[in-house]
């Protein structure tokens, strides 16, 4: 097995928009629940989002919830986060992970590289 791949990740101002992906080769990401988590600097890994196999559900934490959304496009085998109206605060570097259900921090062993969002004016 080998780890996801993020990436969307930029510079931006606060308020701006973007739009994180997360792949994988070889399998199907629909048969899975997607966890989103993210590092910002001299912080521990927090979990952000979760989308739930096909699609079933969503979880946002209270940091995040009616900013960022997590979707799907089966047709791409790519998971997304919509990050909207960001903060200097969502400054992190953002990862994704899959499971059978929505995963948590100390559940993760094969964290992939990340996508480092900056929101700074």
């Amino acid at each position: 097995q080998v780890p996801l791949v993020e990436s969307g990740g930029g510079l931006v101002q606060p308020g701006d928009s973007l739009r994180l992906s997360c792949a994988a080769s070889g399998f199907s990401l629909d048969y899975y629940a997607i966890g989103w988590f993210r590092q910002a600097p001299g912080k521990e890994r927090e979990g952000v989002s979760c989308i739930t196999s096909s699609s079933r559900g969503t979880y946002y934490s209270d940091s995040v919830k009616g900013r960022f959304t997590a979707s799907r496009d089966k047709e791409k085998n790519t998971v997304y986060l919509q990050m909207n109206s960001l903060k200097p605060e969502d400054t992190a570097v953002y990862y994704c992970a899959a499971d059978y259900s929505c995963p948590v921090v100390s559940m993760v062993t094969n964290w992939g590289q990340g996508t480092r969002v900056i929101v700074s004016s």
